[in-house]
């Protein structure tokens, strides 16, 4: 009996270390940026001063946002293009820049926002460059104060851009060299990318569904892979298991948790083999009852 104890807890100490070991080896721990900074919690709004302060305090890797510049040359952060029924690029920063968001705050510029993010220096900024329609002289007057405007607030080195355009995102490669660059768009593959100078893709959760083999020919290529925007439990794990970089979320608490869960799988697999080494003693018994009789008789 003591015996197969020993042979049993041997065999649970191999599982947990085998376990430990292929996680390790086959998995860097994804990490989580919050969609729009976090804004799913009081006192909150989607791309507000407020969201990228509770991206801080909640400990995320990036806080992800949306620019857009006015047509006086104001870059503000806001999802759409249009704000109150104003198109943002075709109106001046004075007519928008009083107006409320859902959580009171008036609509921030880039300056406020970077300003904010100075008291959180260990997270990464996801900087969302949104397009212009039909302005073709748009990107060519943005990119270059966005790039002042990151310098002068001295987070330059800690900003990831990601975008729809090709455009943008190929100049943003060429401007910013060392930093990551993400293209948002499924209509190119990663090796397409990679030729561009394009370091990372961050598509949408369901385009890796359909090529989940995207994911190993762009860390093949040495590109980054983030995946947008994921908020159930099933699409979470799927990801997860795909090996991602990233993943953006609305639900930055609950990934952080499941990863969490997924890059230390010890306490699951003690649970299990704790249960076989409680069950085995009495299956020996009862298959040792018969000989025992046997041997009576």
């Amino acid at each position: 009996m003591k015996k197969f104890t020993f042979i049993m807890t041997v065999a649970v100490l191999a599982l947990l270390s085998a376990a430990c070991q292929e996680k390790q080896e086959e998995n860097k721990v994804t990490q989580v940026i919050a969609h729009r900074g976090y804004w799913k919690c009081d006192g909150s709004a989607q791309n507000s001063i407020a969201s990228i302060r509770k991206a801080g305090e909640i400990g995320v890797y990036g806080s992800e946002f949306d620019v857009s510049l006015t047509s006086d040359d104001v870059l503000v952060v806001n999802h759409d293009d249009t704000f109150y029924g104003y198109e943002i690029a075709e109106t001046p920063f004075e007519v928008i820049k009083d107006s409320l968001l859902a959580n009171g705050e008036t609509l921030p510029t880039l300056a406020s926002y970077l300003e904010a993010a100075q008291d959180y220096p260990d997270m990464k900024l996801i900087f969302e460059l949104k397009s212009s329609k039909g302005d073709t002289l748009y990107e060519a007057r943005a990119l270059p104060l966005i790039v002042d405007m990151l310098k002068e607030y001295g987070v330059a080195e800690r900003t990831e851009f990601i975008s729809f355009s090709i455009t943008a995102c190929t100049e943003f490669a060429k401007m910013m060299p060392d930093n990551i660059v993400e293209y948002l768009g499924s209509d190119f593959t990663p090796t397409q990318l990679h030729e561009m100078g394009i370091t990372g893709i961050d598509f949408i959760h369901t385009l890796f569904a359909e090529h989940p083999e995207y994911v190993e020919e762009a860390h093949n290529l040495g590109m980054v892979v983030n995946v947008w925007t994921v908020n159930k439990e099933e699409d979470i794990q799927r990801m997860l298991e795909l090996g991602v970089d990233y993943i953006t979320t609305n639900k930055p608490l609950l990934v952080a948790e499941m990863i969490e869960k997924f890059n230390n799988p010890v306490e699951e697999v003690a649970e299990e083999a704790t249960e076989a080494v409680e069950e085995a003693p009495a299956t020996e018994t009862a298959e040792a009852a018969p000989a025992t009789e046997e041997a009576t008789k």
